[in-house]
């Protein structure tokens, strides 16, 4: 009998979180501020783990709703269900 399989939140993620992918993390990624009702895409950075989202929601975008504490409530459609996630600033990205 084989052992239960992990589904943790980094699960069917290795292509995703390549370090390879993503560019050095500064400190202005961290202390980065959005303003409320501005759109923003949901970018994960495997560096930092804080504020980290499950790899489905990778490339997903959304409207700010607002600042909670150091993080972001984003709000995203997952298929016809809107849905709150609270983002770091790290793997936010602005949209224009």
């Amino acid at each position: 009998m084989s052992c239960k399989k992990a589904k943790g939140p980094r699960s069917k993620s290795r292509d995703k979180m390549k370090r390879h992918l993503r560019s050095k993390t500064t400190v202005n990624a961290l202390l980065r501020d959005f303003k409320v009702g501005s759109r923003v895409q949901i970018n994960l950075n495997p560096a930092i783990h804080s504020g980290l989202v499950k790899a489905r929601y990778q490339g997903v975008s959304g409207i700010v709703l607002r600042k909670q504490g150091a993080a972001f409530v984003v709000g995203v459609h997952d298929l016809n269900k809107a849905k709150k996630m609270i983002v770091g600033p790290a793997h936010l990205k602005e949209l224009f």
